[in-house]
């Protein structure tokens, strides 16, 4: 008789090492996990991720700022089961479904008023590269092929596809892509850390607009673009601004002829304490990016924002050529389309707005004591986006060595304590699900200030 086989047993050691066999993962030195062990995730539940070996941790980052209503949320679950069983999938170009025509109603119904169209794509990069070739091929259409550039804001991030890259200023990123990227011009940040000594937030992003006028004055004819991360520049180490800037960006744009495109990618859902970032402007922009919270994070799905102004400029007669061209193979899918749909029903039927604000001040008060912390910079915070910077001279704000990998010990100290702290170099940040419980911010937070004082020691 031949001797029965039995399954391996899963265990976090088990599943890490058939995984190190093949898979490579994102934004990772793969030969880290020789020393830093790789943590396979079993379930979620709430803000809960639990691992195959029984442990569990708040997941203090939604899943890379997507996990607006927690883990497996029964509303959600639910609403993708039923429509798995009707639709998984259909070719967008020529036929259409209920749950993408709804999901478009209810985004023109929510963002600001004059953004009528919604064009799909499947994650927040890809929308960004709809939203730069959109503005190039209006402007084409229009008879100003000259417009080719578009202008980004230093330290800023719009995702890692070449177009996205191209908008982008992470040194990393363009030190290795350059040679494939578009030449951008970047303009200065209104990074509120960077200001000047007793300088308020909104003068420091009237000087960046300053400096955002003198490009637009000397290149507004071969521009066809701006876009900014309303805000928040997020894998920027979360650094934020005054909302004065966008005001004042969106007149800029209007008097130079430019379009303006809104990158709400992550701030986006009630992230920055109202429903878009934009609104605490008051602006309306000519293109706004919308992913990551849309579908809960729950399955890619992406969103591109725009006027019927911009519409007309591609409708027309076949044989003129002027059709918008894009496309993705999971435009528009069904699936995902109802996850955003039943997304979007919870922050209508729910207080999730009013209850984020509770959470935002809880989540300042708890930080608040870490502003006398010998090793901490600045605490800044827009709603349910804060952030810790790290350095080794307060005074002077200089930065740790790179090489000493602060961050990297207070996300080791934080995975002993239940708790998934993700920081971005030196800076500790939370941008927790809205579900999160008193207790559960407090549990994180604490993890945070004694990964923070080991991290430091």
């Amino acid at each position: 008789m031949s001797q029965q086989a039995f399954p391996e047993p899963i265990s976090n050691q088990t599943l890490a090492e058939r995984d190190l066999r093949h898979v490579w993962h994102p934004c990772t030195q793969m030969q880290d996990h020789e020393t830093i062990p790789l943590i396979p995730i079993t379930r979620g539940e709430g803000v809960w991720l639990h691992d195959a070996d029984g442990r569990r941790y708040i997941d203090g980052v939604s899943s890379w700022w997507t996990n607006i209503f927690g883990h497996a949320n029964p509303t959600i679950s639910a609403a993708v089961k039923q429509q798995l069983d009707t639709l998984e999938h259909v070719i967008f170009a020529g036929f259409t479904h209920e749950p993408a025509i709804r999901l478009a109603e209810e985004l023109v119904a929510i963002t600001p008023p004059g953004l009528d169209r919604v064009f799909y794509a499947d994650v927040g990069s890809a929308a960004v590269e709809v939203a730069l070739k959109m503005s190039f091929h209006y402007w084409l259409n229009q008879g100003h092929g000259e417009k080719t550039q578009f202008i980004a804001l230093a330290n800023s991030y719009h995702g890692e596809t070449l177009g996205a890259l191209s908008v982008s200023d992470v040194a990393l990123y363009r030190k290795t892509y350059g040679p494939l990227l578009l030449n951008s011009l970047i303009a200065p940040s209104p990074d509120a850390y960077l200001g000047e000594a007793g300088e308020t937030a909104e003068a420091t992003a009237q000087r960046a607009l300053e400096g955002m006028k003198v490009l637009l004055e000397q290149h507004a004819d071969t521009t066809c673009a701006v876009i900014i991360e309303p805000l928040v520049q997020c894998a920027g180490s979360m650094r934020m601004y005054h909302p004065s800037y966008i005001s004042g960006l969106r007149q800029l744009c209007d008097e130079y002829k430019v379009h303006l495109i809104a990158d709400e990618i992550a701030v986006g859902f009630g992230r920055t304490g109202t429903l878009f970032a934009c609104e605490q402007a008051a602006v309306r922009p000519d293109f706004m990016c919308l992913s990551k919270g849309l579908t809960g994070g729950y399955l890619p799905l992406a969103a591109v924002m725009t006027s019927d102004h911009v519409y007309q400029a591609f409708y027309a007669e076949h044989h003129r050529g002027r059709a918008f061209l894009h496309s993705h193979s999971y435009t528009g899918n069904p699936l995902a389309c109802t996850a955003a749909l039943a997304t979007l029903g919870l922050f209508r039927d729910q207080p999730v707005l009013e209850r984020n604000r509770e959470l935002a001040a809880r989540l300042a008060r708890r930080l608040e004591p870490l502003r006398d912390h010998p090793h901490v910079a600045d605490i800044r915070q827009h709603g349910m986006i804060a952030a810790v910077e790290m350095v080794a001279d307060k005074r002077t704000r200089t930065p740790f060595p790179s090489t000493d990998r602060r961050g990297l010990r207070v996300f080791q100290y934080g995975l002993q304590h239940e708790a998934l702290l993700r920081p971005l170099g030196d800076v500790v940040y939370f941008m927790p699900p809205y579900v999160i419980s008193d207790d559960e911010l407090d549990h994180l937070v604490d993890a945070a200030i004694r990964g923070i004082d080991v991290a430091c020691a």
